[in-house]
């Protein structure tokens, strides 16, 4: 082992480097200066002399004994007048380990320091004893100096002669003290604290002493009894404690033992962890981790997040096991329990009837289910998705009705991914339209079969090879032409065809033979959610294997709950609702998206810790988007001005309505002007969305939903701007006119007249005055100039004068001749053209 410094020894045992190279001075040693190395013989030396002047010796009996010295003085009040005399006792006091307590010698310790090893020799119990036997010693020494004060006040001469020191009795063991004179003190004597036997406390006048002097020895006996035997009751008290907890052990020793080796914890590592949560796992301060990947090239923060492997790493190196956790471990355990195996059966298949706008996609399923959908619908068109089953001679169909307008792409996206069969309507009389294609594109995208329904057959002007050829374009070919797609012509209005209609899908479901096992728990797809006001969240879902029962739990999304209701197309309510069944259910704790996933599970408790860690992934995901898009346009926007905003809350009846306008509005966007959704929700508009709109300045726009009384209240109070819509055409074409009025307007320069200098004039106060001729328009005052040499600009700026003969005036036109002073500028030639502009503000719309 190298050598240490005397500092590097000093600081080892706590002492200061003077006071540690004086005591090595005086155990012979040579040492003087602090840089000076120390070696084990020079610490033995030093420890043989600080345990001799401690009252060791070379025996055996010399490590289990220790010497102590202290100082203690008393007051001792003598004579009527208040003479007071100060005693100072130094005592030495040796503390002896006896041999049948004596404990296993501790192992000697590298390096260790003379306090400590010394330090290590004294046990309890012979210190108690040896401090029971010196405090009798000094009951004995304070009686005899009493006695002593006492006979030296009776042979006082006179008071008036100062009293010679009194001398006490030699005590065994005890040094003799000092008498000091001093004057009577201003302050009393502090009484004696009982139980201290060093304090010294005042004797009696002469004529009491003698009386209470036996008392006060009975008194002193009593007080020391009750000490000892509350010190022997509270060891005991001590020693249950110890035992109670683990932490001490009989004979006054510690149960605690430092390991022998170091502990390999096994870490759970999730997907991403923060370098505090790491450590603290780890149990060692976040420190020393910091240092760790440091140390591996990594610099870090307390609060930065690292990923997995890193993680692993760092574990590795700090000597733990690191154990991989992936963040939707609870989510693959709770889903991995439920079973779908079991008898299987054929189910109906769900089709998706999709198409443009008017083209009749509610009117053909209107007449499948004999029911008058289309009539009660806001400005004729679909607003959401609807869900309906129908049974028929050939079996069961369940159809989804998704809009046609553009602004519902995602919500025809989501229907052909929860579709078995897509029916695309065309009408005969208008062919291919935008949406028509989009359709297609999404059909394909989900690997979906198609059936083509070519509807308005009826009408004037239907065109059914024009039909094939556009839909041939774009990938979609009839039987008839060597394709795989069935073509039907059916009308919705007459009935035609959808015999045929039905028949097609029956022989498509049965290529694609359909299976479900009904005996397993339910799943399927949320096809649509609102929040209704008398029964809470309602959510119309789609089961596409086993069985929904009411009084199961689901997990939908983000949200969960029981299933308190079942209710089916036609408002009855069921109890079950088996494969390729839309149902509406109540009793989840929100409304989830639409095309979420749901499905039955066993415990409530494990849906709730899904149901939250979702959402906890969810706000992180959204906060990372936001902070990233901040990030990325920080640069883009420094000096910049304000981006203008319009702000709405939006509420809207059903979840899929609220997706597709808050998706347009925001694609209304641009660079000068952005829309702002701040809040949206399903439901009504509340009291709570009227102070958001009023503490955002934002506009509140309701979808087929009304505000409450509440609400009415502060929008009235505050003149807020609400506006109602049943139709997404009008909702757009307003918000995009707020828009445009929030442009900055272009500004656009006109020529309104330019003059040509012929002469120059030089006049002692004006300064330059070009003779003009006015060329073309008029040259206008108060509007600004352009002064042009050979085409070129050379100056910008106003007309200090415009003169007519002696006249001033404010307007010369077309070929007259004119006096112009140009202000600020002197430097105007013969040829030189002045050109009078103006600016125009054209205002600019989306």
């Amino acid at each position: 082992m190298s050598e240490m410094t005397v500092k590097d020894f000093a600081a080892k045992v706590g002492r200061d480097v003077p006071r540690l190279l004086e005591q090595m001075k005086e155990a012979g040693l040579e040492h003087k200066a602090e840089t000076d190395a120390v070696s084990e013989e020079d610490k033995r030396q030093l420890l043989d002399y600080l345990t001799k002047s401690h009252g060791g010796g070379d025996g055996a009996g010399a490590k289990n004994r220790i010497t102590l010295t202290r100082k203690t003085r008393s007051r001792i009040k003598t004579g009527e007048r208040g003479k007071t005399i100060e005693v100072q006792v130094r005592k030495k006091r040796t503390y002896v380990k006896r041999a049948e307590d004596e404990a296993p010698a501790p192992e000697p310790v590298e390096d260790a320091g003379p306090r400590q090893l010394v330090g290590d020799m004294a046990d309890s119990r012979a210190k108690r004893e040896a401090q029971d036997a010196e405090d009798a010693k000094d009951r004995a020494a304070e009686r005899q100096a009493r006695e002593e004060a006492a006979k030296a006040e009776a042979a006082a001469p006179a008071p008036a002669e100062e009293p010679a020191p009194a001398k006490l009795a030699e005590v065994p063991q005890i040094p003799v003290p000092e008498l000091d004179q001093s004057e009577p003190s201003a302050e009393p004597p502090a009484p004696p604290k009982e139980g201290r036997s060093d304090r010294r406390t005042a004797p009696p006048k002469k004529t009491a002493a003698k009386k209470g002097r036996g008392r006060d020895d009975e008194d002193r006996g009593d007080r020391e009894e009750r000490r000892r035997g509350g010190a022997a009751k509270k060891a005991k008290r001590s020693e249950r404690r110890g035992s109670r907890r683990g932490g001490s052990q009989g004979g006054g020793q510690h149960g605690f033992q430092k390991p022998t080796q170091p502990i390999v914890r096994e870490v759970s590592i999730p997907e991403s962890i923060s370098v505090a949560e790491l450590a603290d796992k780890m149990s060692i301060k976040a420190n020393e981790v910091i240092k760790a990947m440091f140390t591996m090239g990594a610099a870090v923060t307390i609060n930065q997040t690292i990923d997995q492997d890193t993680a692993a790493i760092v574990v590795e190196e700090m000597g733990h096991k690191p154990k991989l956790v992936k963040d939707d471990a609870l989510e693959t355990e709770v889903l991995s329990g439920i079973s779908y195996e079991g008898d299987e059966i054929t189910r109906s298949p769900v089709v998706t009837v999709m198409g443009h706008v008017d083209h009749g996609k509610t009117s053909l399923l209107d007449y499948i289910r004999k029911a008058k959908v289309a009539t009660g619908e806001a400005g004729g068109i679909t607003q959401h998705i609807g869900a309906y089953h129908v049974e028929d001679e050939h079996g069961g169909v369940t159809f989804l009705d998704t809009p046609g307008h553009a602004a519902f792409t995602a919500m025809r996206a989501r229907g052909a991914k929860a579709t078995d069969v897509v029916i695309l309507v065309v009408a005969a009389d208008d062919g291919v339209m935008p949406q028509t294609i989009e359709a297609i594109e999404h059909s394909k995208a989900a690997e979906v079969p198609m059936v083509v329904a070519v509807n308005k057959i009826d009408k004037e002007g239907a065109d059914f090879d024009r039909i094939r050829n556009e839909l041939s374009q774009h990938g979609v070919i009839s039987e008839d032409w060597g394709g795989d797609t069935q073509f039907v012509h059916v009308s919705a209005k007459t009935g035609e065809g959808i015999e045929e209609l039905l028949e097609a899908i029956q022989l498509v479901s049965e290529v694609l033979e359909l299976k479900a096992v009904p005996e397993a728990p339910g799943k399927g797809v949320v096809v649509e959610s609102r929040l209704d006001r008398g029964r809470g969240p309602v959510a119309t879902v789609l089961v596409q294997n086993g069985t929904l029962r009411k009084g199961d739990i689901v997990l939908a999304g983000l949200h969960y709950g029981r299933v308190r209701a079942l209710t089916n197309e036609l408002g009855q309510q069921v109890d079950a609702v088996g494969p390729a069944m839309p149902v509406e259910i109540q009793g989840l704790d929100g409304t989830p998206d639409a095309g979420d996933d749901f499905m039955v599970v066993a415990d409530e408790k494990k849906a709730r810790e899904v149901a939250n860690f979702r959402q906890g992934k969810y706000r992180e995901v959204r906060l990372a988007r936001q902070q990233k898009a901040k990030l990325e346009n920080m640069f883009s926007q420094m000096g910049q001005d304000e981006v203008a905003k319009v702000n709405i809350v939006l509420k809207a009846d059903v979840q899929g309505s609220l997706e597709a306008i808050k998706g347009a509005l925001e694609e209304l966007s641009t660079g000068e002007v952005e829309v702002a959704v701040v809040s949206s929700g399903v439901g009504g508009i509340t009291g709570t969305d009227a102070n958001l709109a009023l503490a955002s300045e934002a506009i509140v726009v309701g979808f087929n939903v009304r505000a409450d009384a509440a609400a009415r209240e502060i929008i009235e109070r505050e003149g807020l701007d609400l506006r109602y819509y049943s139709v997404i055409y009008q909702l757009i074409d307003e918000v995009k006119q707020a828009m445009s009025g929030m442009l900055a307007p272009e500004w656009k320069e006109e020529i309104v007249g330019v003059a040509e200098v012929r002469d120059v004039f030089r006049a002692p106060k004006i300064g330059a005055v070009a003779g003009c001729m006015v060329v073309e328009g008029s040259v206008h005052r108060n509007k600004k100039i352009r002064v042009l040499r050979d085409n070129v600009v050379i100056y910008e700026g106003e007309l200090e004068s415009l003169r007519r003969f002696k006249d001033d005036v404010n307007e010369v036109r077309n070929g007259m001749e004119c006096g112009i002073g140009v202000k600020n500028y002197n430097d105007v030639q013969v040829g030189d053209k002045i050109e009078v502009f103006d600016q125009v503000k054209v205002e600019r719309t989306l």
